[in-house]
């Protein structure tokens, strides 16, 4: 059983959202942020009008790029990777990165096909970015449950 705390959810949920904001303020260059669910669903987002409680007012859109839309893309850089590796049998795959004239999309599973997402400037430097995700990865794995999972879900609902 979890306990719930501040708008209403659990040490958990409000650890990982700790761990996301610690990733965007230690790493320099970061645009948007985004934890999606295997079946696309946006989970946590650095965006702080997505994290608000639920009687913030509700979201109207936001520019381009925000976590929403990163949740989006993600989530498509996702499946396109799966089924590629699994046309060249190439196993599971661990990161995918997108270099753009004006910025850099990284993409790195976390665990049960859920998946980190960054957009960043294209400025950033590139080995800081992968190894500040793969900490936070290695962090949010196993904290990550179908529970916790469901629970940031409905939390999300909520914010709509």
């Amino acid at each position: 059983m979890t306990a719930t705390g501040t708008f209403g959810l659990s040490t958990e949920a409000r650890n990982l959202q700790w761990l996301l904001g610690n990733l965007v303020e230690e790493v320099p260059g970061l645009r948007s942020v985004a934890v999606v669910s295997s079946d696309g669903l946006l989970l946590l987002s650095s965006d702080p009008a997505v994290n608000a409680a639920p009687a913030a007012a509700p979201r109207t859109g936001g520019p381009r790029g925000s976590s929403a839309d990163l949740a989006t893309i993600v989530s498509g850089i996702g499946s396109l990777t799966v089924g590629a590796a699994r046309l060249m049998d190439g196993g599971g795959v661990k990161q995918t990165m997108v270099a753009m004239e004006d910025g850099s999309v990284f993409v790195m599973s976390i665990s049960d096909g859920s998946l980190l997402g960054v957009h960043a400037a294209p400025d950033c430097d590139m080995s800081v970015v992968a190894y500040h995700m793969a900490l936070f990865v290695g962090r949010a794995g196993h904290v990550l449950t179908p529970e916790l999972r469901s629970e940031l879900r409905k939390s999300m609902e909520s914010t709509k």
